[in-house]
């Protein structure tokens, strides 16, 4: 019964652990430093300038994992964004170090999907989410990942 026991929860500790790597691997990290040209009258970061910040942090996630969204284009796919979801919870203000994780929220079929939060050091300020469609960029149509970019995410 012990040994049953010491054997469940060692597979309940392994399978948190391929899970915790598995998720650190799709999520990745960059450091913004807000310019003064990005905030309002009232100092605050202008709420448009998140889409940027979302942007930049997607585009940086795909190059870490060795995709390249000029070379997705070349071979004839766009992603544009279908939807889009943000939530603020505090200011970022000019001149503050915010650290944008990115993170990939399943694996993608005709959408691929990203979740972002927004931190000053420890404190989060802003979190959300968009979701993309993969077209053909000559018809517009939809079309599935491409095998290459299915294989990258996956070689956690």
């Amino acid at each position: 019964m012990i040994l049953l026991l010491n054997i469940n929860f060692f597979l309940l500790i392994l399978c948190y652990l391929k899970l915790t790597l598995f998720y650190t691997f799709l999520e990745h990290k960059i450091e913004i430093l807000v310019r003064y040209s990005e905030t309002d009258q009232m100092s605050f970061v202008y709420h448009g300038n998140y889409v940027k910040y979302f942007e930049m942090g997607r585009i940086a996630w795909l190059k870490n994992k060795g995709i390249s969204y000029k070379d997705m284009e070349d071979n004839g796919i766009i992603n544009p964004v279908i939807d889009l979801q943000i939530n603020f919870r505090k200011p970022a203000l000019f001149d503050d170090k915010l650290i944008l994780t990115t993170s990939l929220k399943q694996s993608p079929s005709y959408m691929i999907e990203f979740n972002y939060q927004i931190h000053r050091e420890k404190e989060l300020l802003t979190h959300g989410y968009t979701r993309l469609i993969f077209l053909n960029s000559e018809n517009k149509k939809p079309i599935r990942c491409p095998d290459y970019i299915l294989e990258k995410i996956k070689m956690a």
